[in-house]
């Protein structure tokens, strides 16, 4: 199991980088907004999860042990794969996740996509409880928060990944929500 790489990016996307490590390219699946606050050349430490299926090995890299874990835990949900497990991250932090399930907010959870009415409901019954009690943010979620929220809010208005990531690179890293998507759009417009 390889669960922490700590190497240089050499290739970024929307949803993958390529972190070698002593002359080894690990291929490592992220989200939008992890690869966004990326560069080529820079060391980077990922916490990994290694999905093992006949026909693929798959890592899935985490800036922090706690979205790991998220990631980890969401799969035992019924239904849910690393992939949905991976989008689910990629819309909601882990506190906003135990967030919207100690809340039963299904609205939350169905806002996700890849998931349902009836997936939402299942994950507020299989996961309820399983999230630990500390459903505070804390000043750097709530800024992985909203960086989240400033991506999503830019490809649902249509622009591309790289798009959207390229004016997200723009932005001051403790940018709030509107502001964000303000000063990106107007990046975007020029």
């Amino acid at each position: 199991m390889i669960a922490l790489l700590t190497g240089e990016v050499r290739s970024i996307s929307s949803d993958r980088v390529v972190l070698e490590v002593n002359g080894v390219g690990y291929l490592v699946s992220v989200t939008p907004a992890t690869s966004a606050t990326l560069s080529l050349g820079s060391a980077l430490t990922l916490h990994t999860s290694m999905i093992v299926r006949e026909d693929s090995m798959t890592l899935f890299g985490f800036l922090d042990p706690k979205s790991r874990e998220t990631f980890e835990l969401v799969q035992t949900v019924s239904g849910i794969g690393p992939r949905v497990a991976l989008s689910i991250l990629a819309h909601l932090t882990p506190d906003s996740l135990a967030h919207a399930i100690a809340t039963e907010s299904i609205d939350t959870l169905s806002a996700v996509p890849g998931i349902g009415k009836k997936g939402a409901q299942r994950i507020l019954l299989e996961l309820k409880g399983k999230m630990g009690s500390d459903l505070g943010l804390s000043p750097a979620a709530q800024i992985h928060s909203a960086q989240n929220d400033i991506m999503q809010a830019l490809m649902t208005l249509g622009y591309s990944d790289k798009e959207a990531s390229a004016a997200f690179k723009q932005l001051p890293s403790d940018i709030g929500v509107s502001d964000g998507i303000k000063q990106a759009l107007k990046a975007l417009a020029t």
